[in-house]
């Protein structure tokens, strides 16, 4: 495992940094009786109390001493996202050492909270930079694959299409070794993946199917599957101007799983990987798919369209197909696929659905540990009856009851029956900003996913 340079917020060197007091609340009241008797009045004349969230600077003969940064959960890399936009410019280390999980946390959320979409739009003032005696190599490469998420959802669709999405995963596969294939317009359907091909065809920028593949062919195979709607009109049936406004983030997905195919090939962990991104634009054109049409899958599973703009478990449908072919040990998918989830979970915790209960309880266990939450929900199977059609095998939606359940049944529909799978429906976006999570495009369940992945497969 190799460390990558430094990201905005961290200093290589120490020898300058001012000090950082970390604290608890619980932890204040006897730091601050070994103070001396100047901060202590200090202190007190504010009425600090190291809330988590809060901060306080300590004065000095040349102005700036150090600093205290209340926190809440030191575990909670989010507990010190406020950091880096709080306190002044300049450089800041830990005084005293940190134990290393609580250390691992504030590196990471140091580098949450100080980063900045900063392609179309630059200025502002530079964070507070963390000088750090020994990085977390690992703790680096999760930071990276956050960054990845945030940074290619937040590029709008005319930098981040089909083809651009395409040079990112060949990049990926070029850095690490990996081999690439990209399967691109009507060759979808000489290959067999007409579900694709449907959902992207009206756009003038061509539907594919991207592959990455990596690792020993000795290790267990994981096929992690990303929806990579680049943009999303809804099709003939149209989104309203608000339901359409943010659509560059409906491959969020895709996001998600090339930056966790980035992490796990970086952390060379005991696996075999297939990467697989159905990137379409779900356009509006003379040759749309239209609702009532009925498409071909790869599995030879007929649909018919009750909704064009439930178009992601489409695309995601040719994909798991093959996915399954692979016979690997898990397959894991990533989309932004359904407001219900949003609805039911809000913006914050990704509705994970699985068919296997080891596989749920690992990935809510890692969730819990990395304290990047995900939450359960049924695939009920009685709701199979939502997705009914009299002409075809299935819908691809048909009712407004319990829509992230439909959505998942009918993915379930294309992975082998013993194949251990689990999908993650998830928002990828921040709707305002809050300290370490600005407005936009953002990564979650992704560290969760991980550390699951992390226990399962060690590295060698």
């Amino acid at each position: 495992m190799t460390s990558s340079p430094l990201p905005a917020g961290f200093a290589s060197d120490a020898a300058s940094a001012r000090p950082l007091h970390v604290l608890e609340p619980s932890a204040f009241a006897a730091w601050l009786d070994a103070q001396p008797e100047a901060t202590r009045a200090w202190l007190q004349a504010q009425q600090f109390k190291a809330a988590a969230g809060t901060h306080a600077l300590l004065p000095g003969e040349d102005g700036v001493a150090g600093a205290v940064l209340g926190i809440g959960d030191p575990l909670d890399a989010y507990s010190y996202a406020h950091g880096p936009m709080a306190l002044p410019e300049g450089d800041w280390a830990p005084a005293g050492e940190l134990p290393a999980a609580q250390a691992a946390a504030l590196q990471l959320g140091w580098g949450l909270g100080a980063y900045r979409f900063s392609r179309y739009k630059s200025g502002g003032r530079a964070p507070a930079r963390l000088a750090l005696a020994s990085p977390d190599v690992l703790q680096g490469h999760v930071l990276e694959a956050c960054v990845r998420v945030r940074d290619l959802v937040n590029t709008p669709t005319e930098d981040m299409g089909p083809e651009q999405m395409e040079a990112e995963v060949r990049a990926l596969a070029q850095a690490h070794g990996a081999s690439f294939e990209s399967i691109v317009g009507d060759e979808l359907l000489a290959r067999n993946f007409p579900a694709i091909h449907a959902v992207g065809r009206a756009s003038h920028r061509a539907p594919r199917l991207l592959r990455l593949d990596w690792g020993d062919a000795a290790h267990p195979q994981l096929v992690v599957v990303g929806k990579g709607v680049c943009f999303d009109t809804g099709g003939l049936d149209i989104k309203p101007a608000d339901g359409m406004r943010n659509m560059k983030k409906d491959m969020g997905g895709a996001a998600h799983a090339i930056a966790l195919a980035g992490l796990l090939m970086a952390s060379g962990l005991s696996l075999r990987l297939t990467l697989l991104v159905p990137a379409v634009e779900n356009a509006i054109g003379p040759n749309a798919y239209r609702p009532g049409e009925v498409i071909a899958t790869r599995k030879g599973v007929s649909v018919e369209v009750d909704n064009t703009d439930a178009e992601g478990r489409i695309v995601l449908c040719d994909a798991l197909t093959l996915a399954g072919e692979l016979s690997p040990a898990l397959i894991l998918d990533f989309a932004t696929l359904t407001g219900a989830a949003r609805i039911a979970l809000g913006p914050d915790l990704p509705a994970l659905f699985a068919n296997d209960d080891a596989l749920a309880n690992d990935w809510l266990a890692a969730g819990a540990l990395t304290r990047d939450p995900v939450w359960r929900m049924p695939l009920w199977r009685p709701y199979l009856r939502y997705l009914t059609s009299n002409i075809a095998d299935m819908a691809n939606a048909g009712s407004r009851m319990a829509g992230a359940v439909t959505a998942a049944l009918y993915l379930e529909r294309f992975v082998p029956e013993g194949t251990p799978w689990a999908h993650l429906d998830v928002y990828a976006w921040n709707d305002s900003a809050r300290a370490g999570r600005p407005a936009g495009g953002e990564a979650l369940g992704l560290r969760a996913a991980f550390e699951m992945l992390r226990q399962r497969f060690p590295a060698g």
